[in-house]
Formats: C-alpha cells, sequence, structure tokens
C-alpha cells in the first residue's frame, strides 16, 4: 500500500507536467500547420522520458509515479485509434523505435558515465 502513494503521489507530478508540455508544444505544432500536430508534443514527451528512465533508473516515485505519469500508452492508444492504417502503423513504429531507442541512448550515456568516473577521468579533460 505504501509504495502505491509512493507511485501515486509521483504520477501526480508527472502528468502536470505532460499536460503542461502537451499545451505549450501543442501549440507551436498546430500554429506550424503540422500533419497529425497533436501527436508530436507526445512523441516527444514519451522519447524524454524514456531517456529519462534509461539514465537515472529511478525508484518507485520518480520511475513509476513522476515519469510513468509523465509518459502516456493511454494518450498513444487513443491518438493510433484515431488515424488511418498507414498512419497508425507509422505512429506505432515511430513510437516504439523511439521510446526504445531513447532508453538505450539514456541506459548507455548513464554506463559510459560510471566507466568514466571508475577509470578516473570524471572532470579531467584531454587535449
Amino acid at each position: 500500500m505504501k509504495e502505491a502513494l509512493i507511485v501515486g503521489a509521483g504520477a501526480v507530478f508527472g502528468a502536470f507536467a505532460r499536460w503542461g508540455l502537451s499545451v505549450g508544444l501543442g501549440s507551436l505544432t498546430a500554429a506550424a500547420a503540422w500533419p497529425h500536430a497533436e501527436i508530436w508534443p507526445l512523441l516527444l514527451i514519451n522519447f524524454v522520458g524514456s531517456a529519462l528512465l534509461g539514465y537515472f533508473q529511478p525508484g518507485f516515485f520518480w520511475g513509476k509515479g513522476v515519469l510513468g505519469g509523465f509518459t502516456s500508452f493511454s494518450t498513444f492508444a487513443t491518438a493510433t485509434v484515431a488515424m488511418t492504417a498507414w498512419g497508425a502503423l507509422g505512429h506505432v513504429a515511430l513510437t516504439g523505435a523511439g521510446c526504445i531507442a531513447s532508453y538505450l541512448l539514456g541506459d548507455g550515456i548513464r554506463t559510459r558515465r560510471i566507466r568514466r568516473s571508475a577509470d578516473g577521468f570524471e572532470g579531467e579533460h584531454n587535449a
């Protein structure tokens, strides 16, 4: 029960952050007259959230809570169902591949940083 409350508390912050970014970025993509303007903010949010999960590998509050509330599968599914078959296929492929790549990028940066730190390279600059 305690973990559920921790996750729920974090999800509130993540959902508010997603909503704020969706509104702000949504006005930019609509003004630019991008096709399917409503999906681009969500793609960016899901990519950033996946990269942050990969980099920080957070626990309940920050991972499942904040970043779980920040990213959205249900909004992705709703947008996908409203598209044509080819648009939906592209959206599913782009979101799936992009989120996995973003997670792996975040994890790779974290791993590289840990290795460099362990090898004594943290903060050193090579000329």
